[in-house]
């Protein structure tokens, strides 16, 4: 062999020379002179040492002319790349030094001299790997990963060298320095070449390179996936999978085999293909998601036919059975490594897990031993856990799919078999215990809710992803744990109050607000309570914030009214609640917790009563009647201003009278809503009434200021006129002529405009005007109404206003089976002003004198007011009567009274009437007038009884005995100052015997008793002084 390496010296190696010599323009003199000048480093023929150039020159020849050099050629050309990698590095770091002047020339010809040596070995490669590419390919492509791996982590500290975490500057930094884009090019050569018979090999070096350099060497991961994603994606799995069977997966094939497991010399690539696809996510995350997901289904699927076990090509994985079991663990251990990964699937693997893949999933982990099924259970949960996307599809999968089978359960999933259900009932229960192990174990110090405090670094709470995400659906929990379905509300109640426990007040706010929006009955919104029980402990200011959160869902209208009426109610169950423990005698257990959570609800909905109020004119009735109930079982605020009190009490009475009027609306068998709603009504103005002096004015004022409206007057009996067609008369005569119609009255219009001027009123062109016909309402509804609104106006005549007891604010009234106290006497005056401003508002309330009789006749208009308001509105004479029960109210109605009085005088003297019985309302009217002023002790009893005489004498008759009230009143005028309270029976009292003789006013009686004396006889008795 020595002979063949003798020979001349070639001139080639004088001569620098781009181009490929051929083969065979070499001897083997020639070859050897070559061999020996690049072993000693020495030119054979001037004995001179070569240089770097020169050197790497010679080894470029020997990789042409010579195979068998290739190894030794490729090696030393390890030290040309990283010779010119250094001399680039430090080119740049010394323009950074002397702000890129470029002074630094010895550097610069350094790099020059050896960048086209670069491009020829680049070329000689390329050329290689393209002729021959199962030759050279496997060979060059680990050379040049290897090479480029070094160069990375060699040169890694270099000032020029950014840090390994800025993969941008890395990447740009590389690609700019011709050795290692070379080497770049190189190894995406042979890995496009070598893609169809044997990319195994490729990626191997890939992963083996990387778990020796990174995270130096993640540029190259970063610039190789990009260029090739499906194959880097798909190969890289595979490789990964390979590895973690040999070297981290204790299966029971392993055991069954006694195949020993060396953890000492396990090298595990899983690390590096975590590292390579989270560098790919950026970019090819929906790739690298279905590649996850083919992997888990291919897995699964039953394994190809006629394929040999060992196939090298892409698929090779699946057609092993080992790598097939492998597959879902080591895609467990992948997304444990990698939030990215985990976030990217955990979502979308929900949706392949049918009941067939749980069987063959079940299949395969039988097979596993028991403490393996633990760990991989384990692995399971803390992924779920630790999920950033997905949390919710995960949550209901294994709910549904945990759920007993005689619990229907929503949509199309089928019934899954029993042991995967007990396994998906296993890994719930393990899930809760995990997150509660996350949520409740903290070192001692910590803040407990630091999501609403300031605690330090150091103590804020562990970031729970799966947590994180279902706080965002707080509604969806709250609506499926509300179905109450066997163990799938159990589970759902725990999540949600490790869901408040994590995420604090916020949290737990909206969870009970959606809890009371929700619930559709009591069984339902037992819930609520349950969840404030084990939270009340820690969060203070709960109940507080949570209808505080609720009136701004109101405010923002947020909630459909069926939503909104839910809510009121369920409110007004929880405040009841109180009440009906109470009533119960209490009990223990559950029901304490649920009355500390009723008095907390009562206290904080008195907070917001104004709030609440302005929904009980609420268009729809389901909400307006749930917001009286609300009202009328809640507490009364301890301090409220003036503003908030008058807005309350207005719009409870103007709600009072619009139940009134659709209870009569709705007429149904048995306890109509309409009838509830006026109770729950009655029940909130009679609490008003006694909370407050001012608010008792408020309610008795715009309540009879209600009654009077002529909206509501025919809700009492009051006429309402209601005018016919105006365009019927024209609709039918189109012609007619209004002035036509006057003339038919006349043989002329007079046009004078004296008193005798008679005009007949119309429309010009349609004729008269329609005649108008009183509307007649229904008397048992009249009836009804009247009984209603007198009953709601004695309560609140007959509540302590004001008073320190704190009955009122409590909602305690008396019951009226043990009968009312008698009524205050403000009280009645509050209705007995109130009167006289909306009958005669010009009279001033000093009126209280009776003046003569004569008088009358200057009072003539006001009198007729006063008479038409009595006729127009029956109700009147009710309030009245109220009026008169509260002694000495009735004296500041004096104008009133008098006024009546004086029509009704007027009246029966002007009657030609053989019988009073021809003027029943007259009739009426005086008799319910004398009986007032009786009963508020205006007249002596002997005066009041002659209204019982009225229907059996003439209407002269009646007339005379009239003159004679008025001359009494004339001449004791109706004083406050005249009665004396007595304190054993609460009420005022009249002393007659101070105001003289009555027996000069009775004379007229006794005459007309006489003279009916067949009729009246034994009346007689009732007129005796």
């Amino acid at each position: 062999m020595s002979a063949m390496f003798e020979g001349n010296a070639l001139s080639a190696m004088q001569t620098s020379s781009h181009c490929h010599t051929p083969l065979n323009n070499y001897s083997p003199q020639e070859l050897a002179l070559e061999i020996k000048a690049f072993i000693s480093g020495v030119d054979q023929t001037q004995g001179r040492k070569l240089s770097v150039r020169d050197h790497a020159r010679c080894a470029v020849r020997l990789l042409r002319t010579v195979p068998a050099c290739r190894g030794a050629v490729l090696e030393h050309l390890r030290g040309v790349y990283d010779e010119y990698v250094a001399a680039f590095l430090q080119d740049l770091e010394a323009e950074s030094e002397h702000g890129g002047n470029g002074t630094s020339g010895g550097s610069n010809a350094s790099v020059s001299n050896l960048e086209d040596v670069i491009k020829e070995v680049h070329a000689v490669l390329s050329e290689f790997i393209e002729l021959s590419p199962k030759a050279w390919a496997p060979l060059v492509s680990t050379w040049a990963v290897d090479l480029l791996g070094q160069l990375s982590s060699k040169h890694a500290g270099r000032r020029a060298a950014p840090h390994s975490s800025s993969l941008n500057e890395l990447l740009q930094l590389w690609m700019s320095c011709a050795a290692t884009r070379s080497l770049m090019e190189c190894y995406s050569q042979c890995l496009a070449a070598m893609l169809a018979w044997c990319p195994d090999a490729c990626v191997d070096a890939l992963l083996d390179t990387s778990v020796q350099h990174s995270p130096h060497f993640d540029w190259v991961v970063a610039h190789i996936g990009s260029a090739f994603p499906g194959t880097i994606i798909s190969r890289v799995l595979a490789c990964g999978l390979k590895d973690f069977y040999a070297h981290g997966y204790a299966s029971a094939d392993k055991m069954s085999q006694q195949q020993p497991i060396d953890k000492s010399s396990r090298v595990p690539k899983i690390g590096s293909v975590v590292g390579i696809l989270g560098h790919l996510t950026s970019r090819h995350s929906e790739s690298i998601k279905k590649e996850l997901l083919r992997m888990f289904q291919d897995s699964l699927s039953p394994p190809p036919q006629n394929v040999p076990a060992h196939s090298s090509g892409a698929g090779g994985w699946e057609n092993s059975p080992h790598l097939r079991r492998a597959t879902v663990p080591f895609l467990l251990q992948l997304a444990a490594l990698s939030p990215t990964l985990l976030g990217a699937v955990s979502a979308e693997l929900v949706d392949f897990l049918r009941p067939p893949v749980l069987v063959q999933l079940q299949a395969q982990f039988q097979a596993l031993p028991r403490e393996e099924l633990e760990n991989m259970l384990g692995l399971a949960v803390h992924l779920i856990s630790q999920s950033p996307s997905g949390g919710t599809r995960v949550l209901k999968f294994l709910a549904d799919t945990a759920t007993p089978s005689s619990v229907i359960i929503s949509g199309p999933t089928p019934s899954p078999h029993d042991s995967i259900r007990e396994a998906c009932d296993r890994l719930l229960q393990m899930l809760l215990l995990h997150l509660h192990k996350l949520v409740h174990n903290r070192p001692e110090g910590d803040e407990p809710y630091p999501h609403s405090s300031s605690a330090s670094g150091s103590a804020m709470l562990q970031v729970i992803p799966f947590l994180e995400e279902l706080q965002g659906h707080i509604g969806e929990l709250c609506a499926e744990t509300l179905r109450l379905e066997r163990k799938r509300h159990l589970w759902l109640h725990q999540l949600l109050c490790l869901l408040s426990v994590y995420g604090g007040a916020s949290v737990a706010t909206e969870a009970l607000c959606q809890l009371f929006t929700q619930a559709r009955n009591p069984e339902e919104l037992a819930l609520a309570s349950q969840l404030y029980t084990p939270l009340s402990t820690s969060l203070s200011g709960l109940i507080p914030s949570t209808v505080s959160r609720c009136v701004a869902q109101i405010h923002t209208q947020t909630l459909n009214n069926r939503e909104l009426a839910q809510l009121l109610n369920n409110l007004a169950t929880a405040v009841q609640s109180q009440e009906e423990d109470h009533r119960n005698g209490g009990s223990a257990g559950g029901s304490s917790a649920q009355s500390s959570m009723s008095a907390q609800v009562k206290v904080a909905v008195s907070i917001h009563l104004h709030d609440f109020c302005q929904l009980l004119l609420h268009g729809d009735t389901v909400v307006s009647r749930a917001t009286a109930r609300l009202l009328s079982c809640s507490q009364l605020p301890r301090a409220c201003s003036p503003a908030h009190l008058l807005l309350i009490c207005r719009s409870a009475v103007t709600h009072f009278f619009v139940s009134l009027r659709k209870q009569g609306e709705v007429l149904k068998v048995g306890r109509q809503p309409g009838e509830e709603e006026v109770a729950y009504s009655m029940r909130l103005l009679s609490r008003l009434a006694g909370y407050s002096p001012l608010a008792l004015k408020a309610v008795l004022q715009q309540l009879v200021e209600g009654a009077l409206l002529k909206g509501n007057r025919d809700l009492f009996g009051g006429l309402q006129e209601s005018q016919g067609d105006d365009t019927t008369q024209s609709a039918n005569h189109p012609d007619i002529s209004l002035l036509d119609i006057n003339c038919k009255f006349g043989t002329s219009v007079n046009f004078t405009g004296n008193v005798w001027s008679v005009f007949h009123s119309g429309v010009i062109g349609k004729g008269l005007k329609p005649p108008r016909t009183p509307f007649q309402p229904d008397p048992d509804r009249v009836s009804h109404n009247v009984q209603t609104l007198l009953a709601l106006t004695v309560k609140c005549c007959s509540s302590s206003g004001g008073s320190t007891t704190g009955n009122a604010r409590n909602g305690s009234a008396a019951d009226a089976g043990n009968g009312l106290p008698p009524i205050n006497a403000e009280a009645a005056k509050v209705i007995a002003v109130t009167l006289v401003e909306n009958i005669c508002p010009d009279v001033a309330n000093g009126e209280l004198s009776w003046p003569p009789e004569e008088h009358a006749k200057t009072t003539v208009e006001r009198d007729i007011h006063i008479r038409r308001a009595f006729k127009g509105n029956p109700v009147l004479f009710h309030l009245l009567r109220v009026v008169a029960a509260g002694r000495p109210a009735l004296c500041y109605c004096s104008v009133v009274l008098r006024g009546l009085l004086s029509t009704l005088l007027a009246h029966w003297e002007a009657s030609r009437q053989p019988s009073v019985s021809d003027s029943p309302w007259h009739l009426q009217a005086s008799c319910l007038l004398v009986s007032c002023m009786g009963e508020g002790q205006l007249l002596p009893p002997v005066l009041s009884n002659i209204q019982e005489v009225f229907p059996h004498i003439s209407p002269f008759e009646v007339r005379l005995l009239l003159l004679g009230v008025w001359e009494y009143m004339r001449g004791n005028s109706p004083m406050p100052q005249k009665f004396t309270f007595c304190a054993d029976q609460g009420i005022f009292f009249r002393d007659f015997s101070r105001d003289g003789d009555v027996a000069r006013y009775i004379a007229p009686i006794h005459s007309v008793l006489h003279k009916n004396i067949d009729r009246l006889g034994h009346m007689c008795w009732r007129f005796q002084v």
